[in-house]
């Protein structure tokens, strides 16, 4: 491995990292969407606004039983173990520059936020990256069991208000009232200046008490174990191909058992408020172990076919991530909010996949194309030639 003080070459990327993240990155566009066409509180309790019966019911159950919760949890992983693929090889004031960098990744999490999307995450992940970079160097195992505390923190608290305060806890956000949804939709059908109304205050929330009631447990945490898992070999590829399939087996089953179990425990309740806060621990961790069961998954993919078309393209998007993560909010908003084509509330949720496909349907190619020229992301150029204090070369050298 390379030990300049610049970013990462190409040839010298771990492929397996890069198919994952474009999984991951592909996949949380599957529940992105939710919010990007239809009022926040949909993304907790999909009862509330739209049709939820046959197809549409289906296409929830999909979602969430294979996606929600997962992919992010993937991503969030990589970005962990994507803390130590940055420093180990820093000669220098490594941490220095990372906080440089993470600095700049928080510049552009809340232009994203506050411009673009309030569903931000690149804010989450910057504040994180502040601190959990300094754990870089502990063991594997300490820093798995550091992360599975801190997202135990998230059940402790959210069971104890369960159980003394109840239902009343969550209710004004589990069920808002029609005027609120209706408030909702026509802010979004509305142009981009008032949009602001909803954007800026839902994004200084997320970013003020979401960050520290959830968010900051649930990202350090997972960070946390990403960088476990990276120095364990299981993100790099490096454990045998018995090990993964008996980790993908454990993992997928119990966690797939979680989130079906969830699904059960809501419904048999009629997603009362009284029942939410214990249903959201079923994907809180579940999720967690679906996630690992994919991971083991694309490893075992790669060893057969990361050399094909499939995990080429994959490895396009996981290498142009950040791009590809703006790109979706740009894609999205232009589709739903009234800047655009203002379908915000008009789109069912199978219709909401079809815009899914149509997406991946741009972003796929797009991405292979410009890798073909370039050497990165237009985004991560920006990025890395704020992060070096110098401009990096982008173009491609023609041999």
């Amino acid at each position: 491995m390379s030990s300049r003080r610049e970013p990462t070459p190409p040839s010298e990327r771990i492929v397996s990292i890069d198919v994952l993240r474009g999984f991951a990155l592909l996949g949380i566009l599957l529940i992105n969407v939710w919010v990007f066409a239809m009022p926040e509180v949909t993304l907790s309790n999909p009862t509330v606004y739209g049709d939820f019966s046959g197809a549409n019911y289906a296409a929830w159950f999909a979602s969430h039983v294979l996606a929600e919760g997962k992919m992010i949890s993937i991503f969030t992983l990589l970005f962990g173990a994507g803390v130590l693929l940055f420093t180990e090889n820093k000669p220098g004031n490594a941490i220095g520059l990372f906080q440089r960098r993470n600095a700049w990744l928080l510049v552009i999490g809340l232009a994203h936020a506050y411009l673009l999307w309030y569903g931000d995450i690149l804010v989450t992940y910057a504040l994180c990256g502040f601190a959990v970079v300094y754990i870089r160097e502990w063991p594997a195992r300490t820093q798995i069991s550091v992360g599975i505390a801190l997202l135990a923190i998230i059940s402790v608290s959210e069971l104890a208000v369960a159980i003394s305060v109840g239902e009343d806890a969550i209710r004004a956000q589990w069920e808002p009232t029609t005027a609120a949804l209706q408030s909702e939709i026509e802010t979004y059908r509305s142009g981009w200046l008032a949009q602001m109304d909803h954007r800026v205050p839902t994004s200084f929330r997320r970013q003020t008490s979401g960050f520290i009631g959830y968010s900051a447990w649930r990202v350090g945490g997972l960070m946390a174990i990403g960088m476990g898992l990276y120095k364990s070999g299981v993100l790099t590829n490096e454990r045998s191909a018995r090990e993964y399939r008996r980790l993908a087996l454990a993992s997928g089953t119990f966690g797939f058992a979680m989130v079906l179990a969830g699904v059960w425990y809501i419904t048999a309740a009629d997603w009362s408020a009284g029942a939410a806060l214990y249903f959201r621990q079923f994907n809180h961790w579940g999720s967690l172990f679906v996630a690992v069961c994919y991971v083991s998954g694309i490893m075992l993919f790669c060893r057969r076919w990361g050399e094909g078309i499939v995990a080429g393209a994959l490895a396009a998007v996981g290498r142009t991530a950040l791009s590809s993560y703006l790109l979706q909010t740009v894609l999205a908003t232009l589709i739903f909010y009234g800047h655009g084509l203002g379908l915000f509330g008009s789109v069912s949720r199978v219709e909401m996949l079809g815009v899914v496909g149509v997406i991946w349907a741009v972003q796929l190619p797009l991405s292979v194309l410009w890798l073909r020229y370039f050497r990165f992301g237009p985004i991560e150029w920006l990025w890395r030639t704020a992060t070096y204090g110098e401009r990096q070369p982008l173009r491609k050298e023609r041999s």
